[in-house]
């Protein structure tokens, strides 16, 4: 049965009730809202939920059943009063609502159900990072973050996020912060790749060049070296801390100026590193 704007709510009748209450409701859950034209209060349910509802339809389908019409129906569901709206997962009732109910009653029913606003920001990130666009992915889930911080779900997109952006102690902190319940195989995953970038980040090549940069602390090749070599491994803040010394020395005509810029445009759009250094430069020039 194929559904039309034209059709919303759907009208549960005989025909059609095993597709919908039986078989829709295995994928989406299915809201039945009761009504009659004698009873006022609830058709005014059905009008409240059908606004609220609109724009949930992916979430909640929003059906009704006319008690007057459909009476078969109503008492399959053992219904003793109006208004009532009973909502069905897998064919089964898992919730619902009875009697007169105010725009505040309604919000707090349904809020249990809908997705959050941490929950699009989720499905954002998840999108970005599946598509490689590990910035702008960051950027959402620290947003979903913000919003519920307790997430494991979130914490760890977040973390996946940050090890592949080079914020290794954030990645850590947020990874030691799962609870044991929650320590799955994407747990268990994130933390194999935690161990590994953690490795790369601390290279014998990185190793080398700070040892020769301790012998010879003016070396200004050395240090460009060093920038790039943290860069490369996403270890952003070092490698900025060490341009931005050349660029207020002045001691290449703006090679470091222009790498340290470079350097910005990688981070994610926001990155509170990416302020800091901006107005640092800012300072400088002003």
């Amino acid at each position: 049965m194929e559904r039309t704007v034209t059709d919303y709510p759907i009208a549960i009748t005989l025909e059609n009730f095993q597709q919908i209450i039986l078989e829709q409701s295995k994928s989406t859950l299915v809201l039945v809202d009761f009504w009659a034209e004698q009873v006022p209060e609830s058709v005014e349910l059905k009008n409240l939920l059908t606004t609220k509802l609109a724009e949930h339809k992916d979430t909640i389908l929003l059906t009704t059943v006319d008690c007057l019409t459909q009476q078969e129906i109503a008492s399959q569901f053992g219904l003793q009063s109006l208004p009532t709206a009973v909502l069905i997962k897998d064919g089964q009732p898992i919730d619902g609502i009875s009697g007169p109910q105010t725009d505040e009653s309604i919000a707090t029913f349904l809020d249990k159900y809908l997705p959050k606003a941490e929950d699009n920001f989720l499905k954002i990130a998840k999108e970005q990072f599946s598509k490689g666009k590990i910035n702008e992915a960051y950027t959402s889930i620290s947003s979903a973050y913000q919003l519920n911080n307790d997430r494991a779900d979130i914490k760890l997109l977040l973390a996946e996020c940050a090890i592949q952006i080079g914020k290794l102690s954030e990645a850590q902190s947020l990874i030691s912060s799962i609870k044991m319940v929650d320590q799955d195989s994407y747990y268990q995953t994130i933390l194999a790749k935690l161990e590994l970038a953690m490795e790369a980040a601390d290279s014998p090549e990185i190793q080398a060049l700070e040892e020769e940069l301790l012998q010879s602390p003016d070396d200004i090749e050395l240090q460009k070296k060093l920038a790039a070599q943290y860069s490369q491994v996403n270890r952003y803040e070092e490698a900025l801390a060490i341009l931005f010394t050349l660029v207020q020395k002045n001691v290449d005509e703006g090679e470091s100026k222009h790498f340290l810029l470079d350097v910005l445009k990688a981070l994610p759009e926001g990155d509170p590193l990416a302020s800091k250094y901006r107005r640092k430069l800012f300072s400088m020039m002003y």
